[in-house]
Order: C-alpha cells, then structure tokens, then sequence
C-alpha cells in the first residue's frame, strides 16, 4: 500500500516541497460564466467547478466568486 501524499507544501520537507508543481493539478478549477455576465450590464454570475473532484458551486455576483472559491478550498483541505 501506498503512503498518501500530503498536499499541503507546509507539512512536507523542503526537497519535497520543491517537487510540487508552481500550478498544481488539484487545484485547478474552471469558471463558467452565464448568458447573462456582461461588462456593461453589471450581471456577474456563473459557476465554478474544481477540475479533480468534480464539485462545483454557484456565484451570483463578483462578490460572491472568492467566498465561494475560498470555501470550496477549504472544503478540500487546501486552505492556506
């Protein structure tokens, strides 16, 4: 059996920590916006999804994008 990786920089040791990625694939997300996100019309909403797990959230302002990318960090364990 395979030891688990850690994927938190701060727990591992510095020749390990050179070894991760500048742009790591776990967390990679996309971000959708709808129809109706427009520079003019001040609508800024949409989704977004994490590339590796799948799990995907909704945002209804420009407000709202961090909080929401934030928490979905959070969630998988990669907060800061």
């Amino acid at each position: 059996m395979r030891a688990k990786r850690s994927r938190n920089p701060r727990r591992l040791a510095p020749s390990q920590r050179e070894a991760i990625p500048a742009f790591p694939v776990w967390k990679a997300f996309v971000l959708q916006f709808s129809r109706e996100t427009g520079t003019q019309g001040g609508i800024f909403s949409g989704r977004v999804e994490h590339l590796s797990s799948g799990r995907r959230a909704r945002f209804a302002s420009r407000e709202e994008l961090l909080p929401v990318l934030s928490k979905m960090l959070e969630d998988l364990g990669e907060s800061e």
